[in-house]
Protein backbone atom coordinates (compact mmCIF):
# COMPACT_ATOMS: atom_id res chain seq x y z
CA UNK A 1 0.00 0.00 0.00
CA UNK A 2 1.15 3.51 -0.77
CA UNK A 3 0.48 4.61 2.81
CA UNK A 4 2.87 2.00 4.16
CA UNK A 5 5.54 3.02 1.65
CA UNK A 6 5.16 6.65 2.60
CA UNK A 7 5.36 5.90 6.32
CA UNK A 8 8.78 4.38 5.78
CA UNK A 9 9.84 7.51 3.86
CA UNK A 10 8.51 9.91 6.46
CA UNK A 11 11.07 11.94 8.38
CA UNK A 12 10.01 14.07 11.34
CA UNK A 13 11.49 17.54 11.06
CA UNK A 14 12.02 20.64 13.14
CA UNK A 15 9.88 23.41 11.68
CA UNK A 16 11.58 26.73 10.92
CA UNK A 17 10.06 29.74 12.71
CA UNK A 18 7.58 31.73 10.59
CA UNK A 19 9.01 34.77 8.81
CA UNK A 20 7.41 38.14 9.59
CA UNK A 21 7.72 41.79 8.56
CA UNK A 22 11.13 42.11 10.18
CA UNK A 23 12.56 38.94 8.55
CA UNK A 24 14.93 38.96 5.62
CA UNK A 25 13.83 36.91 2.60
CA UNK A 26 15.57 33.65 1.70
CA UNK A 27 17.92 33.65 -1.30
CA UNK A 28 15.08 33.74 -3.80
CA UNK A 29 15.27 31.95 -7.15
CA UNK A 30 18.60 30.31 -6.35
CA UNK A 31 17.49 26.87 -7.53
CA UNK A 32 15.97 25.85 -4.20
CA UNK A 33 12.39 24.61 -4.29
CA UNK A 34 10.45 26.30 -1.50
CA UNK A 35 6.93 25.78 -0.22
CA UNK A 36 5.60 28.91 1.48
CA UNK A 37 2.95 28.08 4.05
CA UNK A 38 1.37 29.10 7.31
CA UNK A 39 1.39 26.29 9.84
CA UNK A 40 -2.22 27.10 10.80
CA UNK A 41 -3.72 27.56 7.32
CA UNK A 42 -5.81 24.60 6.08
CA UNK A 43 -5.18 25.45 2.42
CA UNK A 44 -1.43 25.41 3.00
CA UNK A 45 -1.75 22.24 5.07
CA UNK A 46 -2.92 20.42 1.95
CA UNK A 47 0.40 21.03 0.19
CA UNK A 48 2.39 20.30 3.34
CA UNK A 49 0.78 16.85 3.63
CA UNK A 50 1.53 15.98 0.00
CA UNK A 51 5.17 17.03 0.44
CA UNK A 52 5.49 14.86 3.52
CA UNK A 53 3.68 11.83 2.11
CA UNK A 54 5.90 11.78 -0.96
CA UNK A 55 9.03 11.98 1.17
CA UNK A 56 10.12 15.34 -0.23
CA UNK A 57 11.36 17.00 2.96
CA UNK A 58 14.87 17.32 1.51
CA UNK A 59 13.72 18.42 -1.95
CA UNK A 60 11.08 20.99 -0.99
CA UNK A 61 12.08 23.40 1.76
CA UNK A 62 9.33 24.73 4.02
CA UNK A 63 9.18 28.48 4.56
CA UNK A 64 6.71 29.55 7.22
CA UNK A 65 4.96 32.91 6.76
CA UNK A 66 3.35 34.82 9.62
CA UNK A 67 -0.02 35.75 8.13
CA UNK A 68 -0.74 38.26 10.88
CA UNK A 69 2.49 40.15 10.20
CA UNK A 70 3.50 39.31 6.64
CA UNK A 71 6.83 40.42 5.22
CA UNK A 72 6.44 42.93 2.40
CA UNK A 73 8.90 41.04 0.26
CA UNK A 74 6.57 38.04 0.07
CA UNK A 75 4.02 39.97 -2.00
CA UNK A 76 6.57 42.09 -3.84
CA UNK A 77 9.13 39.42 -4.76
CA UNK A 78 7.53 35.99 -4.32
CA UNK A 79 3.76 35.80 -4.78
CA UNK A 80 1.71 38.87 -5.78
CA UNK A 81 -1.44 37.17 -4.50
CA UNK A 82 0.09 37.48 -1.02
CA UNK A 83 -1.57 34.22 0.07
CA UNK A 84 -0.31 30.83 1.10
CA UNK A 85 0.46 28.28 -0.09
CA UNK A 86 2.79 29.07 -2.93
CA UNK A 87 5.57 27.02 -4.47
CA UNK A 88 8.86 28.44 -5.78
CA UNK A 89 10.21 25.94 -8.33
CA UNK A 90 12.32 26.28 -11.48
CA UNK A 91 12.35 30.08 -11.25
CA UNK A 92 8.56 30.27 -11.14
CA UNK A 93 6.04 30.67 -8.33
CA UNK A 94 2.71 28.89 -8.44
CA UNK A 95 -0.26 29.22 -6.10
CA UNK A 96 -3.74 27.82 -5.32
CA UNK A 97 -3.75 24.77 -3.08
CA UNK A 98 -5.72 22.33 -5.24
CA UNK A 99 -3.56 23.14 -8.26
CA UNK A 100 -0.41 22.80 -6.17
CA UNK A 101 -1.19 19.40 -4.69
CA UNK A 102 -1.72 18.06 -8.21
CA UNK A 103 1.44 19.75 -9.47
CA UNK A 104 3.59 18.38 -6.64
CA UNK A 105 2.19 14.89 -7.14
CA UNK A 106 2.82 14.96 -10.90
CA UNK A 107 6.22 16.67 -10.84
CA UNK A 108 8.12 15.06 -7.99
CA UNK A 109 9.14 11.52 -7.10
CA UNK A 110 7.40 9.47 -4.44
CA UNK A 111 4.14 7.53 -4.17
CA UNK A 112 1.52 8.71 -6.65
CA UNK A 113 -1.56 10.12 -4.99
CA UNK A 114 -4.06 9.73 -7.84
CA UNK A 115 -4.91 6.30 -9.28
CA UNK A 116 -4.90 5.46 -12.99
CA UNK A 117 -8.48 4.15 -12.87
CA UNK A 118 -10.55 6.59 -15.02
CA UNK A 119 -13.66 6.18 -12.84
CA UNK A 120 -11.69 7.08 -9.73
CA UNK A 121 -10.06 10.05 -11.44
CA UNK A 122 -13.45 11.36 -12.57
CA UNK A 123 -14.83 10.99 -9.04
CA UNK A 124 -11.75 12.75 -7.69
CA UNK A 125 -12.44 15.76 -9.91
CA UNK A 126 -16.07 15.83 -8.74
CA UNK A 127 -14.94 15.90 -5.12
CA UNK A 128 -12.29 18.55 -5.78
CA UNK A 129 -15.01 20.71 -7.35
CA UNK A 130 -17.31 20.20 -4.38
CA UNK A 131 -14.69 21.01 -1.74
CA UNK A 132 -15.06 24.81 -1.90
CA UNK A 133 -18.83 24.58 -1.45
CA UNK A 134 -18.40 22.14 1.43
CA UNK A 135 -15.96 24.47 3.17
CA UNK A 136 -18.14 27.55 2.59
CA UNK A 137 -21.22 25.86 4.11
CA UNK A 138 -19.25 24.92 7.20
CA UNK A 139 -17.60 28.31 7.68
CA UNK A 140 -20.96 30.08 7.25
CA UNK A 141 -22.59 27.83 9.84
CA UNK A 142 -20.09 28.54 12.62
CA UNK A 143 -21.11 32.15 13.46
CA UNK A 144 -24.81 31.62 12.71
CA UNK A 145 -27.19 31.38 15.68
CA UNK A 146 -28.89 28.16 16.66
CA UNK A 147 -28.17 24.58 15.71
CA UNK A 148 -26.44 23.28 12.62
CA UNK A 149 -28.61 23.87 9.57
CA UNK A 150 -29.97 21.33 7.11
CA UNK A 151 -27.42 22.33 4.46
CA UNK A 152 -24.51 21.37 6.71
CA UNK A 153 -26.17 18.09 7.68
CA UNK A 154 -26.69 17.33 3.99
CA UNK A 155 -23.04 18.20 3.26
CA UNK A 156 -21.81 15.59 5.74
CA UNK A 157 -24.31 13.08 4.42
CA UNK A 158 -22.80 13.69 0.98
CA UNK A 159 -19.32 13.00 2.40
CA UNK A 160 -20.58 9.76 3.97
CA UNK A 161 -22.11 8.74 0.65
CA UNK A 162 -18.88 9.54 -1.19
CA UNK A 163 -16.94 7.28 1.18
CA UNK A 164 -19.25 4.41 0.22
CA UNK A 165 -18.46 4.58 -3.50
CA UNK A 166 -15.31 2.44 -3.54
CA UNK A 167 -14.89 -0.60 -1.30
CA UNK A 168 -11.15 -1.27 -1.68
CA UNK A 169 -10.16 0.88 1.30
CA UNK A 170 -11.45 3.41 3.85
CA UNK A 171 -10.63 6.54 1.85
CA UNK A 172 -12.53 8.46 -0.83
CA UNK A 173 -10.93 6.57 -3.71
CA UNK A 174 -10.36 3.42 -1.67
CA UNK A 175 -6.69 4.09 -1.06
CA UNK A 176 -5.28 7.34 0.37
CA UNK A 177 -5.19 10.05 -2.30
CA UNK A 178 -5.16 13.75 -3.06
CA UNK A 179 -8.90 13.83 -2.40
CA UNK A 180 -8.37 12.87 1.25
CA UNK A 181 -5.64 15.49 1.47
CA UNK A 182 -7.97 18.14 0.03
CA UNK A 183 -10.62 17.50 2.70
CA UNK A 184 -8.56 16.46 5.74
CA UNK A 185 -7.43 19.91 7.01
CA UNK A 186 -10.98 21.24 6.84
CA UNK A 187 -12.88 18.31 8.31
CA UNK A 188 -10.25 18.25 11.07
CA UNK A 189 -11.17 21.82 11.97
CA UNK A 190 -14.91 21.56 11.39
CA UNK A 191 -15.24 18.41 13.47
CA UNK A 192 -13.79 20.18 16.51
CA UNK A 193 -15.44 23.56 15.87
CA UNK A 194 -18.93 22.17 15.32
CA UNK A 195 -18.64 20.03 18.44
CA UNK A 196 -17.53 23.00 20.54
CA UNK A 197 -19.80 25.70 19.09
CA UNK A 198 -22.88 23.71 18.02
CA UNK A 199 -22.64 20.51 20.05
CA UNK A 200 -22.78 18.67 16.72
CA UNK A 201 -20.91 15.40 16.12
CA UNK A 202 -20.16 15.07 12.41
CA UNK A 203 -19.50 11.32 12.78
CA UNK A 204 -22.80 10.44 14.50
CA UNK A 205 -24.70 8.08 12.24
CA UNK A 206 -21.84 8.22 9.72
CA UNK A 207 -19.62 5.17 10.28
CA UNK A 208 -17.64 5.62 7.07
CA UNK A 209 -16.67 9.17 8.05
CA UNK A 210 -15.71 7.99 11.54
CA UNK A 211 -13.50 5.27 10.04
CA UNK A 212 -12.00 7.74 7.54
CA UNK A 213 -10.95 10.04 10.39
CA UNK A 214 -9.57 7.11 12.36
CA UNK A 215 -7.49 5.85 9.43
CA UNK A 216 -6.36 9.35 8.51
CA UNK A 217 -4.93 9.78 12.00
CA UNK A 218 -2.65 6.78 11.41
CA UNK A 219 -0.79 8.60 8.62
CA UNK A 220 2.32 10.34 9.96
CA UNK A 221 2.59 12.68 6.98
CA UNK A 222 -0.77 14.11 8.01
CA UNK A 223 -0.65 13.98 11.80
CA UNK A 224 2.62 15.91 11.96
CA UNK A 225 0.89 18.85 10.26
CA UNK A 226 -1.90 19.05 12.84
CA UNK A 227 -1.93 21.99 15.23
CA UNK A 228 -3.62 22.47 18.61
CA UNK A 229 -7.37 22.41 17.83
CA UNK A 230 -8.13 24.88 20.64
CA UNK A 231 -5.74 27.41 19.12
CA UNK A 232 -7.17 26.83 15.65
CA UNK A 233 -10.70 27.37 16.96
CA UNK A 234 -9.63 30.56 18.75
CA UNK A 235 -8.21 31.87 15.46
CA UNK A 236 -11.38 30.90 13.58
CA UNK A 237 -13.60 32.64 16.15
CA UNK A 238 -11.50 35.79 15.87
CA UNK A 239 -11.68 35.82 12.05
CA UNK A 240 -15.43 35.17 12.01
CA UNK A 241 -16.26 37.55 14.85
CA UNK A 242 -17.61 34.84 17.16
CA UNK A 243 -17.70 35.90 20.81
Amino acid sequence: MAAAVASSRFVKEVLPPPLNSSSEPPALFDGTTRLYISYTCPFAQRTWIVRNFKGLQEKIKLVGIDLQNRPDWYKEKVYPGNKVPSLEHDNEVKGESLDLIKFIDETFEGPKLLPDDPAKRQFAEELFSYSDNFNMLNFKSLPSPGDVGDEVVAAYDKIEEALLKFDDGPFFLGQFSLVDIAYAPFIERFQYSLAELKNYDVTKGRPKLALWIEELNKIDAYTCTRQDPKELLAGTKKRLGIA
